[in-house]
């Protein structure tokens, strides 16, 4: 994948500056891609899967964190997610879980984020049969890490994956205080995994949403393509976001440096700047 700077039209260094962009921070330490996200001023939303947690120190995450808050770029945080489960009926994984929350608990002290999004984790086919209990722990795990975040100076974003319908998700949200949590709304993950059209999401979510996360795919597969390179129709998005009294965090979540390129074309040709005005 390459890393060579690109070139940025005005209106592409203004979007810059009011959006985040996806990092894994065991891609941030490679020298090239520090490049890139120093010299062209990228405010990233670092990714801190467990493989970071373990492999890196609370110092190197500071070193990081240091570089970027002295070229007052602002950080939000992925959080860790792969074979975590908040709501889990065993007892053992919710521990596990917790583990690794307690890890990036640690890690928000020293980046100082702006929010820190986490999969919600509900999914019908492996947790409809127990519904109800795996509900009845996932609110208490985000509830106390939503709590523990705030303390921290940060609020917790819930985002959308495999729920099929708004409703899947709201039963998560729903019981938690709006003040520490809130609702990341992942458009293409609506587009792969949801049953029903962006407008009814955002009608049913809207008063949550504090953040986004920005990709393409053709609804069948979860390809993160640049904005514009699939067959997703933003349009409501925009006009929703037009419509709110305190605008989201916008996180762009490209796989590739090219679909990095077309996402911020494609927000400049949809005139970007103007829903923030």
């Amino acid at each position: 994948m390459n890393s060579k700077k690109p070139l940025y039209s005005l209106t592409q260094q203004q979007i810059i500056e009011k959006i985040q962009v996806n990092i894994p921070f065991t891609m941030l330490v490679e020298r090239q891609w520090q490049d890139l996200f120093f010299n062209s001023g990228l405010n990233p939303e670092i990714g801190l899967a467990a493989e970071a947690l373990d492999a890196f120190s609370l110092s190197d995450f500071k070193g990081f964190a240091d570089r970027f808050h002295n070229r007052n770029r602002s950080i939000t945080i992925h959080g860790p997610f792969m074979d975590l489960s908040p709501g889990s009926p065993d007892p053992k994984i919710r521990e596990l879980t917790v583990s690794r929350f307690k890890q990036l608990i640690d890690a928000v002290s020293v980046f100082k984020p702006k929010t820190v999004v986490c999969h919600a984790g509900y999914e019908h086919a492996r947790y409809g049969f127990c519904k109800e209990k795996w509900l009845e722990h996932a609110v208490d795990t985000w509830k106390w890490l939503g709590k523990e975040l705030y303390d921290r100076g940060t609020r917790l974003m819930l985002e959308n994956v495999y729920e099929t319908d708004p409703a899947e998700l709201m039963q998560v949200i729903d019981p938690l205080d709006p003040a520490y949590i809130g609702y990341c709304l992942d458009v293409g993950h609506l587009a792969s995994f949801g049953k029903y059209p962006l407008d009814q999401w955002l009608n049913a979510t809207g008063k949550y949403i504090g953040q986004l996360h920005l990709h393409d795919n053709y609804g069948d597969h979860d390809s993160h393509l640049g904005m514009g390179k699939g067959s997703i129709n933003f349009d409501p998005l925009f006009e929703y976001i037009k419509r709110m009294t305190k605008k989201p965090v916008v996180t762009l979540e490209p796989h590739e440096q090219e679909d990095f390129i077309a996402s911020l074309a494609f927000l400049e040709q949809s005139d970007f700047l103007s829903l923030f005005s």
